[in-house]
């Protein structure tokens, strides 16, 4: 099993598990989209967390014996389905988070970053070092990084190759937070709650109006959020959350 998926509490845990370093192979990349998929369908899961169950490592990136001999009809087919786990992604209407410990690099890091959140291990070390092999990183990773950190920062990022330290990539905006090794799981976790007990329909429509309209024209992002507020102003959760807060009473949000 190269993933791994547990909930605890509406909150979903979908972790790498390929010993001993994480090196993505198609099938774990096919498992990787397959459980995304299945999370996202899954009524009991609220938030969505990408992980890894190995101790030192996040993701060592792909395989490289997966590469041998491939060429660009070959790695059509790679990018392709890597790119169907980025759509599923940042079409996702319930949030993400990443929990990075280690040594996070290639594929596994190149998801992260499609999340809303990502948590790192102080420890941690992250990289794309794809330029050592004359590649560039697959997963809109150059599209991602562009957006996170700024043009000139991804282009040294992505020219250098380099491991950058955790506590860098905090103040590149790289990663969203810090915690101690040990209580990277459960600050994770902890802040997955906060967001399974709110409205899941306001969690989806922020995500969808800051994520695909980060991506559009201030006034298609403009209009796609006029059509938002439109369409959340009818839902029940609207209603509740004003009367509840009126009433003063915590309000009671409609679950799937």
């Amino acid at each position: 099993m190269t993933v791994r998926f547990t909930v605890e509490a509406h909150v979903g845990w979908l972790e790498f598990n390929r010993p001993p370093v994480n090196a993505f192979t198609r099938e774990m990349v096919d498992a990787t989209h397959d459980g995304i998929a299945a999370a996202l369908a899954d009524p009991a899961v609220r938030v969505l967390v990408l992980a890894s169950s190995l101790q030192r490592y996040f993701s060592a990136g792909a395989d490289l014996n997966v590469f041998r001999g491939m060429t660009g009809s070959g790695m059509r087919g790679w990018a392709e389905r890597c790119h169907a786990i980025v759509r599923l992604l940042r079409e996702s209407p319930k949030p993400l988070l990443a929990a990075i410990n280690g040594t996070a690099v290639g594929g596994g890091l190149e998801m992260a970053l499609h999340c809303d959140l990502r948590f790192a291990a102080t420890d941690a070390q992250l990289g794309q070092p794809e330029i050592r092999i004359g590649f560039i990183p697959p997963i809109a990773t150059t599209q991602a990084l562009a957006r996170l950190i700024g043009r000139p920062r991804a282009m040294r990022y992505l020219y250098d190759g380099g491991l950058l330290p955790a506590t860098r990539a905090l103040q590149w905006g790289l990663v969203d937070e810090l915690a101690e090794p040990a209580d990277l799981r459960q600050r994770v976790q902890a802040y997955g709650n906060e967001l399974a007990s709110k409205p899941p329909a306001a969690l989806a429509a922020i995500r969808r109006t800051v994520t695909l309209g980060g991506g559009m024209t201030f006034a298609d992002g403009q209009a796609l959020e006029l059509e938002t507020v439109v369409e959340l102003a009818d839902s029940p959760d609207f209603a509740e959350g004003v009367e509840a807060f009126l009433a003063k009473r915590p309000p009671v949000w409609r679950r799937p």
